[in-house]
């Protein structure tokens, strides 16, 4: 079945709006076939998908010494995101704007669940951030505080003496530090507000920008994908931006919808989603009355690509609070 079919059975249970259907018929005319991804390339292409591979190093470890329960299979609909990407950009502009100005620092507050690994062991790194990113500038002059969470079992596997030290450091916050010794991202990967706030506001520039400098290899659509993330998670894009942002999202092959997601801070909605060539399928999840976006997850649907049971998750995010400060914390 062919993206344009499994988009007509998804609406045939969603009510479609008219103009919803026009955008939707008009943005799959523009896809490009899916390729076959070049798995050689993989961990180089992993590392750049952004938003998806958010690093945490930190954690705790968790009292009892099990393997993590597998839970059932999520509930998929293996259509095309159009609608729920599409309702998500009309609803971009919906709530107050910030204005943050030159010299401010936008705040980010969220939970992280992340993998870790050392010495051939494996677990689950979950942390509470506190992120100040300047309006202006590179991260060097961003600024990090963690709480560190209780760890938790890697999917089939025990939790290993290696969490251990993470455990101690439960209860334990962090003192707010300096959130990177240098940047040296392309500038189309920048991601603070005096740049995202210069990106187009149509459909068809910002999907230029997602797909800038990638080569076409079979690990495009993924890639771009990521980028997707990378501008949602500890991010703040204008409300025109933003539903440009979505429209283009809905152009990228591949994308299907998750009928039911919850992100780490067990908040539950609908899902636009891509499976990654590691065999783990990596939601962004919105809001289904307001279309706001609520963090991501990363779920197994290969078990052994991913090394994981079908149905686990391996990574999640919660998005909680987007304010703006005058100043940062000060570090010694």
């Amino acid at each position: 079945m062919d993206d344009l079919a499994q988009l007509n059975n998804f609406r045939s249970e969603v009510p479609v709006q008219e103009d919803l259907r026009a955008e939707a018929e008009r943005l799959m005319a523009g896809m490009s076939a899916p390729a076959r991804p070049n798995f050689r390339r993989l961990g180089l292409r992993a590392a750049l998908a952004g938003g998806l591979a958010a690093a945490v190093g930190v954690a705790v470890f968790l009292v009892q010494n099990q393997p993590a329960p597998t839970p059932p299979p999520p509930l998929i609909r293996t259509v095309a995101a159009v609608e729920v990407l599409t309702r998500a950009a009309e609803h971009a502009g919906s709530r107050p704007e910030l204005h943050p100005r030159p010299g401010q620092f936008l705040v980010y507050q969220s939970e992280t669940m992340n993998s870790a690994e050392g010495e051939g062991q494996i677990w689950l790194s979950r942390a509470r951030r506190t992120f100040w990113q300047p309006v202006e500038g590179s991260s060097v002059k961003a600024f990090l505080q963690n709480e560190i969470l209780a760890p938790l079992p890697y999917p089939g596997h025990m939790l290993p003496p290696l969490a251990q030290w993470e455990q101690e450091q439960v209860g334990k916050p962090s003192r707010p530090e300096r959130a990177a010794d240098f940047d040296d991202r392309p500038e189309f990967m920048r991601n603070d507000y005096a740049y995202v706030s210069k990106l187009p506001t149509d459909t068809e520039g910002m999907r230029r920008h997602l797909y800038t400098q990638v080569p076409f290899d079979g690990l495009q659509d993924y890639e771009a994908w990521g980028r997707v993330g990378g501008l949602l998670q500890e991010s703040y894009l204008p409300a025109a931006q933003r539903a440009a942002l979505f429209r283009a999202a809905a152009t990228i092959p591949g994308v299907v919808t998750v009928k039911e997601a919850q992100d780490a801070a067990g908040r539950t909605g609908i899902a636009a989603a891509m499976v990654s060539p590691m065999g783990v399928r990596e939601e962004y999840i919105f809001d289904r009355k307001t279309y706001d976006y609520l963090g991501r997850r990363g779920v197994v649907v290969d078990a052994k690509l991913a090394n994981a049971p079908v149905g686990s998750v391996v990574s999640s995010s919660a998005q909680l609070k987007v304010s703006v400060a005058d100043g940062a914390p000060i570090v010694e």
